[in-house]
């Protein structure tokens, strides 16, 4: 009788097993987002296995932590433990079990494996229990799940272990199921946000239907100015009509989507008007192809648009420009065929006066031609970026008395009046630039002001700059006006009656790529049509100028004092053929206190050196018909001075070329301000040092023969061509003869490294060395190695026979 009673409660347990398993399968499965099944598992869990909480951990491929989650936890047991770093250590080392674990006391467990270092977990359970059971699909493990705390206070069977295992296998599955959902999910949104954020127009067709399946913004909003209110879509596509590239018309109400589609025509780069019934129109670049399913029917059609608006209107602007600019050469080409055809043919009826009064037209309008086109030009350089500008300080108030007796030298009419009401420091400008932007606007003031309105120009300290404004009493623009000023040819005020005055040409267009070539900025401001306007530029102020404001006392200097500083001011000449990089480099420099002079064609680097006097060349190392090192060759041999390589390139090789070739820094693009002005800051400070030192008296020895004041090296009376690397290393080792000069002390000296990789470079330099000098290794008259050290030279006045073994290496070593 007890062993039926026994058999019945032991089914009553299957039963109520399967049933909770039961139970547990079909929650898990009702969802597939990826946080709720998770958490239905750690729910179905704990109740299989009458856990306190539960705690899933998933790994990656590699078996690293991934992700955790934990279900049954109070607030305060989650900010207690769960959230500390000694929570995700204790996952980490219970997930390493390849099978099943069963843990009746995780602290004892924690001390037999080692670990003394983890914070005992949930101070509230003294002998914590855990069962953990890997969680694998097809082969693969994806983590652990785990019961912690049996709610009954006793520790876990081996029945608890069985179901959790018999569990786990079933969510493994949907725990895989989830993850690919949440991937595909993820992608799908991914690709949708691509489509919608795209530049280009997407429509999705239905090809059994012919409906429009989806539409990106870029489509909608190409097609929204032709939607009339109130039009559903399918009244829209029955309205349009389309004018294909070849002429041919046709109505997509006359036609049958379904049947249209159903050709599967495949359209590659079509320019194709979409018309409406108004007159409406827009013009696309078209490209549509159809998707077929595994039989080859067409299901669904792309259709891609591309808004040939911009296109349409650059063209206009193009077709404009070039009608004013022929417009602009017209005029004083008639002017001067004119006035050259009146005296070829009645040269013998003209009076002397009469004849030079044609002289005087066809000399001024051939003036104005080449004004045109040189401002054609400079347009040109500005777009390119390639417009070369050479700053140096320069006081503010030269360069506005120098515009306004141009400008009025020029016949204006208009009085300028200068208002400087503060002490303004020195500003880096190229005087020549930055007076051709202030005669340009002068001109422009002139141009749209009364003749007896005054203009007026002023100049005030902001923070690290000095802003110089032209100011006058015209008719002005309005606000919306504001960002069309700068265009080229750009008509941006009207007269009282209504009329368009004359453009403004291209000066302000000039003007605008100037400033900012400076680094500057260009405003304008007007309150309004007949209230005036201003138009103001920012220049950088020279850093080493200090200034005070109005009603405070200045320290003034003489005209010597300013000639001084601007014959030590260190002028950097930087050589790339990236225009923006020339320009991001003149702007470093200038903010670093420096007078860049920059360029971009090779060939000028010989004249800029000898024009210019630079303290320091930055170099790049691939140049249009040359490159960097054989340009710095070039200039090593005629010139004393550090050069920094400036490129792209970060590969050793090509590194320790540019050093051995005598670079005293080498600078990898992108980089940063503060790099670049430390990197120069070092150099200068290390050639001034070098200056600094007084030459030693000529070392000679065995034939060689160094002149360290003429930096000449013969042997035998033969001249020896070094590069500045080489004759430096040769000049730390002659300056320091008899002693031994380790491979750190040649690196600091020479190249301010102490790299262990270097010292390959250095003995490149010294093979080389020695290979001019005429020096054989075996048998070495001035040269010597000091195996493991260094190297050295004997002093001139030494004329022992110094002990040398067979590989060149010195036997003894003096003190």
């Amino acid at each position: 009788m007890k062993e039926i009673e026994r058999l019945t409660a032991e089914n009553a347990a299957l039963r109520e097993r399967l049933s909770q398993f039961v139970q547990t399968g079909l929650s898990i499965n009702q969802s597939l987002e990826f946080d709720s099944v998770l958490q239905s598992v750690l729910d179905s869990a704990r109740m299989l296995t009458d856990a306190r909480f539960a705690v899933i951990t998933l790994q990656d491929g590699e078996g690293a932590l991934q992700e955790y989650l934990q279900s049954g936890m109070s607030v305060e047991e989650v900010e207690g433990y769960w959230n500390q770093p000694d929570a995700i250590k204790l996952l980490d080392i219970l997930s390493r079990s390849e099978g099943p674990i069963r843990i009746n006391d995780v602290s004892a467990h924690l001390l037999s494996l080692g670990v003394t270092d983890l914070a005992p977990p949930f101070v509230e359970y003294p002998a914590l229990c855990v069962l953990g059971v890997p969680v694998q699909h097809m082969g693969q493990r994806m983590g652990c799940i785990f019961a912690v705390a049996k709610q009954s206070a006793d520790s876990f069977t081996a029945d608890d272990e069985e179901t959790l295992e018999m569990f786990a296998s079933q969510a493994a599955l949907v725990i895989a199921n989830a993850r690919t959902y949440r991937a595909e999910r993820s992608a799908r949104t991914d690709l949708e946000t691509l489509v919608n954020t795209s530049p280009i127009g997407v429509v999705l067709f239905d090809a059994r239907t012919g409906k429009m399946v989806s539409t990106n913004r870029e489509a909608r909003r190409m097609v929204h100015g032709l939607w009339s209110s109130g039009q559903t879509q399918e009244q829209f596509i029955k309205s349009i009509t389309f004018v294909r590239a070849d002429g041919r018309e046709f109505a997509l109400a006359e036609l049958s989507l379904p049947d249209l589609f159903g050709v599967g025509e495949t359209v590659r780069v079509e320019e194709i008007i979409i018309k409406t019934p108004d007159g409406r129109s827009v013009t696309m670049l078209v490209n549509a192809t159809p998707i077929r399913s595994d039989d080859g029917a067409v299901v669904s059609f792309v259709v891609t648009l591309q808004d040939m608006s911009p296109m349409e209107n650059l063209e206009r602007l193009r077709a404009e420009f070039l009608g004013i600019v022929s417009h602009e050469l017209r005029a004083p080409l008639t002017a001067v065929k004119g006035s050259a055809t009146t005296l070829i043919q009645a040269i013998n009826d003209l009076e002397p006066a009469e004849m030079l009064q044609f002289f005087k037209i066809i000399d001024e309008q051939t003036d104005r031609m080449r004004d045109l086109i040189g401002e054609l030009l400079q347009v040109a350089q500005i777009e390119a970026g390639t417009l070369s500008v050479r700053p140096e300080p320069l006081e503010p108030a030269d360069l506005i008395d120098e515009a306004k007796k141009r400008f009025l030298s020029g016949g204006a009419s208009n009085n300028v009046l200068i208002d400087l009401n503060e002490l303004l420091p020195r500003v880096m400008a190229d005087r020549r630039r930055i007076v051709q932007v202030l005669s340009n606007l002068l001109s422009n003031a002139e141009k749209f002001s009364p003749e007896s309105s005054p203009i007026r120009i002023s100049a005030t300290r902001k923070e690290q700059y000095v802003e110089i404004s032209v100011i006058d009493r015209g008719m002005g623009f309005s606000p919306d006006a504001i960002p069309n000023l700068y265009g080229k040819f750009a008509r941006h005020a009207a007269r009282e009656d209504g009329q368009q005055v004359e453009d403004s040409g291209l000066g302000l267009s000039i003007s605008k790529g100037i400033v900012e070539s400076h680094g500057g900025r260009i405003s304008a401001s007007s309150q309004g049509p007949g209230t005036g306007s201003t138009f103001s530029f920012t220049l950088l102020a020279f850093q080493g100028d200090t200034t005070t404001g109005p009603g405070s006392t200045a320290i003034s200097t003489s005209d010597d004092d300013q000639d001084n500083r601007m014959r030590d001011l260190p002028r950097i000449l930087v050589v790339d053929d990236d225009p923006l990089v020339l320009r991001q480099v003149r702007n470093v420099l200038i903010n670093g206190g420096y007078a860049p002079v920059v360029t971009g064609d090779p060939e000028e680097v010989m004249s800029l050196i000898t024009e210019h006097e630079p303290s320091l060349v930055v170099l790049d190392l691939l140049l249009p018909g040359t490159d960097g090192i054989e340009l710095m060759g070039r200039i090593s041999a005629k010139f004393d001075m550090p050069v920094i390589f400036l490129s792209a390139y970060h590969q050793d090789e090509v590194v320790a070329r540019a050093f051995e070739l005598g670079a005293v820094d080498y600078i990898v693009k992108p980089f940063s301000e503060s790099e670049m002005v430390a990197r120069i800051g070092a150099a200068l400070r290390k050639r001034a040092a070098w200056r600094l030192l007084e030459p030693p008296d000529p070392y000679v020895r065995n034939g060689l023969s160094i002149n360290f004041t003429e930096h000449e090296v013969t042997v035998l009376g033969t001249r020896v061509d070094l590069t500045p690397t080489e004759y430096k290393l040769l000049f730390e080792m002659a300056t320091n003869a008899g002693s031994v000069l380790t491979h750190d002390d040649l690196l600091r000296r020479i190249w301010d490294t102490k790299r262990e990789r270097s010292r390959g470079l250095l003995r490149t330099v010294v093979k080389r060395l020695r290979q001019k000098l005429g020096d054989d290794v075996s048998q070495p008259q001035h040269i010597f190695t000091a195996p493991g050290m260094g190297y050295r030279m004997v002093r001139a006045d030494d004329n022992r026979e110094s002990d040398v073994d067979g590989d060149g290496n010195l036997n003894g070593i003096d003190d």
